[in-house]
């Protein structure tokens, strides 16, 4: 597995559904429920299935074999 791409935010946490979004990890909003509630999506190591799940720097998220940070 690739190591992790840094993905700054802007504010103090940010919602998984727009994270993966903004990692290019996905093309579009619907397509990140999808692949959330279809177990793909990984936050630290472990299944996520909460779009809104909150994420915060440091958090990893893992889809399809690709890793992203979240930074500052």
């Amino acid at each position: 597995m690739s190591d992790p791409v840094e993905v700054p935010i802007e504010d103090e946490g940010i919602r998984l559904g727009q994270f993966l979004k903004l990692a290019s990890l996905i093309d579009s909003g619907s397509e990140a429920k999808t692949v959330i509630a279809n177990g793909l999506v990984r936050v630290n190591d472990e299944v996520e299935l909460r779009r809104g799940r909150q994420l915060v720097v440091g958090d990893v998220v893992t889809l399809a074999g690709r890793r992203a940070i979240v930074s500052a």
